[in-house]
């Protein structure tokens, strides 16, 4: 069944997430860690980057995401002699009307799979950049507008680095997350086969949920989101630690701190809340986070990785108590009052990682709003749900 409206509350837009999800996992054995992840981008008009080893199943998660959400999808395979016309397309000169006329590339699509993206060289990538950004390309100083919604899905192999070319730090801030789906467990591979031996085809498929103009109202509904003054701060003060962090060169950059702004109120729409919680912030910090930070010489010797920088801001900095009836910062919160220690409750130690880069939920995540008169004490948003969703 197809839903044509992502619902006018967000608790029927996490429902509606969560029947995508669910369509998702009929093809894909991923967690629903790393869906939470690549949805929260999705919702966020952000780009994904999933960097893992060959046979994890990036590529058919990627399908199956534009599949399940009713978009249009291509497939570009990077490789060393890929130009930039080949992506983004180029005029060509037409003999009946005796003019030049624009061959759209393969860029033009909802999702786009830049498929081992490292292995094109810096020029080609680059083609992608201006993509990313704006939402547009230009050829022969002509803009042209890509479709709306516009999602990459950029994939890149952390082995065999032979002939490849690390991706410029400009674009990999370009990417609202980064993460990886890991090999799956036991039981996953099982049911692998098992799927295998139920189908004909090579590859999985699915029935789209949504539809593209659904896409596009769940991406506004997270707009109207609010983010309250001590969660906005909570995120400034945690991109600030990874810059003071003696072991980054580089820490994240203020357009990284506007993207965990919008991927953490896209991770409350998944929930059901129409407000932020520190929560939301802490479950993507990593996935937001690591791949904005630049190693130092010594800390990049020492085998140090990025994500060990964004754990430590994350325990480094205070969690603020957010209640989900507190007047929010346009109605005239007072941001030195917000961030003063009378105004603040009890905080907690950030959560703990969970394995594979990806973080632990601090607690249960419900896709119902809280009642207005409850407050959370410890940035963790009430109710249980065990998947995320």
């Amino acid at each position: 069944m197809v839903h044509h409206s992502g619902g006018d509350t967000v608790e029927d837009a996490a429902q509606t997430c969560l029947s995508v999800v669910e369509r998702i996992e009929e093809a894909a054995v991923v967690e629903r860690t790393v869906l939470h992840e690549v949805l929260s981008a999705v919702l966020a008009k952000g780009h994904v980057l999933l960097e893992d080893v060959p046979g994890t199943g990036k590529t058919v998660t990627a399908r199956v995401l534009a599949e399940a959400l009713g978009l249009e999808f291509t497939r570009i395979q990077f490789t060393p002699d890929l130009l930039p016309a080949d992506v983004t397309g180029s005029n060509v000169y037409n003999e009946h009307e005796g003019a030049f006329e624009f061959a759209p590339g393969p860029i033009f699509a909802n999702v786009v799979l830049a498929d081992e993206i490292n292995r094109a060289p810096p020029k080609t990538q680059s083609a992608l950049l201006e993509a990313m950004e704006e939402g547009q390309v230009s050829v022969d100083g002509t803009t042209h507008e890509l479709p709306d919604p516009f999602v990459v899905v950029a994939t890149q192999n952390p082995i065999e680095q032979e002939g490849t070319f690390r991706l410029p730090e400009a674009q990999r801030d370009r990417f609202s997350v980064k993460t990886s789906l890991g090999y799956p467990s036991v039981d996953g591979e099982m049911e692998l086969l098992d799927r295998r031996a139920q189908r004909r085809t090579l590859a999985p498929s699915v029935e789209p949920v949504v539809e593209e103009a659904t896409v596009r109202e769940l991406q506004d509904l997270a707009e109207d989101v609010s983010v309250r003054v001590p969660v906005r701060r909570y995120i400034v003060d945690i991109a600030r630690e990874t810059r003071a962090d003696e072991r980054s060169e580089v820490g994240v950059s203020p357009r990284g701190v506007q993207r965990v702004f919008e991927a953490a109120r896209a991770s409350a729409v998944l929930a059901g809340r129409d407000y932020v919680v520190p929560d939301d912030v802490k479950r993507l910090a990593v996935a937001t986070m690591a791949h904005r930070v630049v190693l130092s010489t010594n800390a990049t010797v020492e085998g140090t990785e990025a994500a060990d920088i964004v754990r430590d801001a994350l325990d480094r900095v205070e969690v603020p108590a957010v209640s989900p009836d507190a007047p929010d910062s346009d109605a005239g919160v007072d941001e030195a009052a917000a961030e003063s220690p009378e105004q603040s409750a009890e905080t907690t130690p950030a959560t703990e990682q969970a394995t594979n880069g990806h973080e632990e939920p601090s607690g249960d995540v419900s896709t119902d709003a809280p009642a207005p008169d409850s407050t959370t004490t410890d940035g963790e948003p009430d109710g249980s749900d065990d998947d995320l969703f």
